[in-house]
């Protein structure tokens, strides 16, 4: 598949640093790995199998220069099965063991090169190992700073906090807290729930359905996987698979007056709860976008009845969705946005932003060992910088709205494709089984065995793409706002192959009235 219109060149990189130690020298080389070879693969050139991919006889050359013979990354993918825990998840779809990575590409053990569009669940904003997070990294290490100071003040954090709020909301920005937490997005809910329930002294909790807020206890009972009796679960508005069969406007209005009646009820049995927690995308939902209209209404249903409205923003925020903050699309200001992800530019780092007027804490009532790590605070805010200067989220936009252009076209000619959807460089396609819906169904099952097939397709063409929503079926794109416009044509090239394949390998399903249950989802990344 092929992109049909030239798009524009990424902005140039003006702020980049002096060359840091081990990153790319002046000629855009790094030592150690074979250069020409991983630009082809980046280009899409070749079908991503090195000289020394799977299967060939003989020994083959690792990327340290070092002869590898046999099953050496084999031996070690053995003995993370025999050693880790049956909750890992990535591990068990994606069998490669990643020994260097540039940009969009990995460089795996077996001398495979992969385009990575998982980018560590969202992590990586500008990809792996971008010479200005390695420059940053690397001056806070060769300074002698102290490396953990619990929540003492530093230089470092000061950098960090300032650049952060230079990015925020201006309403927020003027009147906001930030409460540094463990260093998961899930640790950052957890917080961002105990503050409203502290502020507001009430207990009960208003979330919606295909939400993912973490894997903690109390993230968990407000994610759509898991019940909690102080959760109530409100309808999130689905275009595709609309909770009130209806999809678009007439959709988006009826989950709003849902809320409404359920909070103006008085014998609903909902009492006005501590806060209400959204995402403005929902990401292992299912790349669902939520309404601009939906969620500057779901703002003054809060507002009007003083429920503290909190925003995950943990792999929404910093240019994803095509703006730096995906509540900006709408305009809503929230009274607390949870943050994480991209904000440590790939390491570790999570905080809560909210308005003062909710800073409800006794010293010490909430805390974390890890909760001032500089070398993330000081990646943190090269990568928030980087991002901002360069424009990277409207870049996000215009080439995601191609992307989704031309995964349109591609769906037109497979009807397996049900839906393509998303925002900016955060994009899901929808796996379905056309021959098998029913005359009542408003679109067809999903197909989760298919999209586990994409998934390995891709893969064999070195793709690296992500599962989720419900039934694990829809086919998930986040690549690193770095990617490029021939970058992105091998991405859809490659993803174009993988499906026609694994249409090809589809074994005929049975009727409707004999339908097979589909395979458990695998659960979503952590926070």
């Amino acid at each position: 598949m092929a992109v049909t219109e030239p798009a524009p060149a990424v902005p140039a990189e003006p702020h980049a640093p002096p060359t840091p130690t081990a990153a790319p020298n002046e000629a855009g080389e790094t030592p150690g790995i074979p250069q020409e070879g991983a630009r082809r693969e980046e280009r899409g050139e070749g079908s991503g199998r090195g000289e020394g991919s799977e299967g060939s006889a003989g020994a083959r050359p690792a990327p340290s220069g070092r002869t590898v013979r046999g099953t050496g990354y084999e031996s070690i993918l053995r003995r993370q099965s025999l050693r880790e825990s049956a909750a890992r998840t990535y591990a068990r779809s994606l069998p490669i063991v990643p020994v260097r990575a540039r940009g969009l590409t990995i460089e795996g053990a077996d001398g495979r090169r992969y385009l990575d569009c998982l980018s560590g669940a969202g992590t990586l904003a500008l990809g792996h190992n971008h010479p200005v997070v390695l420059e940053a990294i690397k001056k806070v290490l060769d300074s002698g700073a102290p490396l953990h100071v619990l929540d003492l003040a530093t230089p470092v954090k000061d950098a960090f906090t300032s650049e952060l709020f230079a990015t925020l909301p201006g309403e927020l920005a003027d009147d906001a807290r930030v409460q540094f937490c463990g260093p998961a997005g899930t640790d950052a809910v957890e917080a961002a729930l105990k503050l409203v329930r502290t502020a507001t002294g009430r207990d009960g909790l208003l979330a919606f359905t295909g939400a993912y807020h973490g894997m903690t206890a109390g993230a968990l009972a407000a994610s759509g996987g898991a019940p909690d009796v102080r959760v109530t679960r409100l309808p999130y508005p689905h275009a595709y698979r609309c909770p009130f069969g209806t999809g678009g406007e007439r959709g988006a209005e009826l989950s709003a007056r849902w809320t409404e009646s359920l909070l103006d009820d008085p014998k609903s049995g909902v009492t006005t709860p501590a806060g209400m927690i959204v995402e403005a995308v929902q990401g292992e939902g299912g790349v669902i976008p939520a309404p601009d209209d939906w969620m500057r209404r779901m703002r003054r249903i809060t507002a009007d009845r003083a429920i503290p409205l909190v925003v995950d923003e943990v792999q929404t925020g910093v240019g994803r969705t095509g703006a730096f903050w995906a509540v900006e699309h709408s305009g809503v200001v929230p009274d607390v946005m949870v943050l994480s992800k991209a904000i440590g530019g790939s390491l570790p780092l999570a905080v809560v932003v909210y308005r003062s007027s909710l800073d409800a804490w006794e010293p010490g009532a909430h805390a974390g060992t890890f909760r001032g790590n500089q070398l993330a605070m000081a990646a943190g805010t090269a990568t928030l910088a980087y991002v901002r200067e360069n424009r990277l989220a409207e870049r996000a936009g215009t080439l995601g709205a191609r992307i989704l252009g031309q995964l349109q076209g591609l769906a037109a000619a497979h009807p397996c494709v049900g839906d393509v959807r998303g925002r900016g460089l955060m994009i899901g396609i929808e796996l379905v089984d056309p021959d098998a819906a029913g005359p009542e169904d408003t679109a067809p099952p999903a197909a989760p065995a298919l999209a586990l097939a994409v998934q390995q397709e891709c893969l064999a063409r070195g793709l690296i793409v992500e599962l989720g929503g419900r039934h694990s079926a829809v086919v998930r794109l986040l690549p690193p706002l770095t990617l490029t416009d021939e970058q992105a044509t091998a991405v859809l090239d490659r993803f174009a192959d993988a499906l026609a394949a694994a249409e090809r390998a589809r074994v005929p399903r049975p009727s409707p009235s004999r339908r097979a249950p589909a395979p458990v989802p695998a659960p979503g990344p952590s926070h």
